[in-house]
């Protein structure tokens, strides 16, 4: 219990981003996933041989696994998001200042 309210901004940071961001935050682990592929890849062929050939390996197998990815869900705000603007319990919050 006290982890978890020492840490509650942490925990509830999931909040301070839009709504619609809420589904690509929840998702396990995507550095994993991107590079799954490219493992799978890599020990089936045993190596690659030389590292030029490995990098060229690696560039193909993520340039095809990209066509997977899902997309961002309201790509209009990741620019609000990376501005600054400030988003409670998923909701654009316009400051009185501002206005």
């Amino acid at each position: 219990m006290k982890k978890i309210t020492d840490d509650l901004d942490e925990l509830l940071a999931f909040y301070d981003f839009p709504a619609e961001h809420w589904i690509h935050l929840r998702t396990t682990n995507p550095i994993e996933s991107t590079f799954s592929t490219i493992r799978l890849r890599t020990k089936v062929t045993r190596g690659a041989g030389s590292p030029a050939a490995a990098l060229a390996m690696v560039f193909k197998l993520a340039e095809a696994a990209q066509a997977r990815w899902r997309a961002v869900t309201a790509p209009h705000l990741v620019a609000l998001v990376r501005s600054g603007a400030r988003f409670e319990n998923g909701h654009l919050v316009e400051d009185l200042e501002a206005a």
